[in-house]
């Protein structure tokens, strides 16, 4: 079935089965018993040929389930080979009735072996699913390193095995699936962090498990779907004109540095912005008006600064603006004069030298270093709970926050936070940063809401570079993913 929306904590999930087991009245036995269906319907799915399958099976229900589906693998004709990481006879509850009915049907249980698994065609993980926290065994660590090094595709079940269900984080060693189906509800871990360099092809089956209407169930992240773009940009009427879809003033091309505000100036430009005006450096007027003719291009005065940030709709502020005195008298004044306000690049780290400033209109996009910066923390920080860091960043700075990277988030104290899972590594190259400013930009002047405007504008983004991509992710450059944008705010 689709993916769907809602994104929940491993503690959720768990609450969910509990809820469809005391409050349904579903035994959880039927509800490991339609895992296993679901999981042989995607295995026979993905690997339609595939005949010999070793299943390691772990002594929680991600192991039950992995029994239940050899017994039924092997009702369907499969070879299959169960590895037990953990003695049968030290199972209990719903794992250790699917064990047994397993070995009653005639199957064979042996203990873990690696040469086992250099015989299958594909190997299944059913080792620990969300159960696991904090640092692996040793022999746990073990067999997720025997099963990564069989070089056989591997078919997780729940979650890939040593990745922490909430963070994304492997536990000492995480299994390298290249496919996932996960059970019940969406787990933060298989998006955020190192997740989805473990997951492989995400699949989801609910059992039949509908969240109640509780706050309890209130998801811990969103998706972002196509369809928020469509709702947020509808067709345009004929009697628009440029006045109709707002000024755009981009801030930034400090001395010598005029790439970097052209790409943001030409992306709002390129998502529907009705008019921009770049104030750079005088010095970077003319190469800027030569390449994109398009753009009002002016020399930034600071004495005259208050005229122009009079006229604009929007301010977007920071690439190439660079760090010098100039710069800081520029910041100040931009913030100072209110208007709604995209904050990226050099903007973002003078704001972490002056962490006093605070602004509810503002949408600040930092990267995980700018947001190590920005918290006083090392990137690796960040990186290690990307949710904790994005919601310390809001409750620090206002506003909304548009936490960069693989899996970008975006928050505002109060509202779920929205995971864009779209993107790709070939954006990991110079000026993407600044086509995501001008987008954000962009749609701001059109929205007028900081929050969809970030949403929306990550979701246009990634989806142009994925898009760009199409020919390959390396050498990947901005101006490619801009050529793509037009594609994305026309759906």
């Amino acid at each position: 079935m689709a993916l769907p929306t809602a994104i929940y904590s491993a503690a959720q999930v768990r609450a969910l089965d509990d809820y469809a087991i005391q409050t349904l009245g579903t035994p959880g036995y039927t509800l490991m018993k339609r895992a296993g269906e679901a999981s042989l319907r995607a295995l026979r799915s993905r690997w339609p040929t595939a005949h010999r399958i070793a299943i390691v099976c772990g002594g929680g229900n991600n192991g039950g389930d992995g029994y239940v589906l050899a017994r039924f693998a092997r009702a369907a004709g499969l070879t299959v080979s169960v590895l037990a990481a953990v003695p049968v006879e030290s199972l209990r509850g719903d794992a250790q009735r699917a064990a047994e009915e397993f070995v009653a049907g005639g199957g064979v249980v042996a203990p873990f072996a690696p040469e086992v698994l250099a015989a299958s065609e594909v190997i299944v993980d059913a080792l620990l699913g969300i159960g696991a926290r904090g640092p692996l065994r040793p022999d746990t660590v073990r067999v997720i390193e025997a099963i990564n090094a069989a070089r056989r595709p591997v078919f997780a079940l729940d979650l890939p095995s040593g990745l922490a269900a909430d963070s994304g984080v492997p536990l000492g060693a995480a299994v390298q699936a290249e496919a996932t189906l996960t059970f019940v509800g969406l787990k933060t871990g298989l998006f955020i962090g190192e997740g989805p360099e473990h997951v492989g092809t995400l699949q989801f089956d609910d059992l039949g498990i509908t969240p109640p209407a509780a706050a309890e169930f209130a998801p811990r992240l969103l998706r972002a779907s196509e369809s928020d773009i469509a709702r947020a940009l509808p067709r345009r009427r004929r009697t628009s004109h440029k006045g109709s879809f707002g000024h755009v003033l981009v801030v930034g091309g400090g001395p010598g540095m005029p790439g970097a505000v052209r790409l943001a100036g030409e992306s709002a430009l390129r998502v529907g912005a009705g008019l921009v005006t770049v104030a750079v450096a005088p010095e970077n007027v003319a190469a800027i008006s030569a390449g994109c003719p398009e753009l009002i291009v002016v020399g930034l005065d600071v004495q005259q600064f208050a005229g122009l940030l009079a006229r604009a709709d929007v301010v977007a502020i920071g690439p190439g603006l660079g760090r010098s005195a100039w710069a800081w008298e520029v910041l100040g004044v931009t913030v100072a004069a209110g208007k709604p306000l995209v904050v990226d690049a050099d903007a973002l780290n003078i704001l972490a030298d002056d962490p006093s400033l605070r602004a509810d209109s503002w949408i600040l996009t930092p990267h995980p270093g700018e947001a190590g910066r920005l918290l006083g923390v090392e990137t690796a920080a960040v990186q290690a709970d990307r949710l904790e860091a994005l919601g310390q960043l809001c409750r620090r700075y206002g506003g909304t926050i548009v936490l960069k990277g693989a899996g970008t988030l975006v928050g505002r104290e109060g509202e779920t936070p929205q995971l864009c899972e779209r993107g790709n590594p070939g954006m990991a190259s110079a000026g993407m940063g600044d086509v995501l400013t001008g987008v954000i930009a962009g749609i701001l002047a059109q929205l007028g809401d900081p929050l969809a405007a970030a949403r929306v504008g990550v979701l246009v983004h990634a989806l142009a570079g994925d898009t760009a991509a199409r020919s390959g992710e390396r050498g990947l450059i901005a101006r490619d993913v801009i050529g793509e944008l037009r594609t994305w705010v026309n759906i």
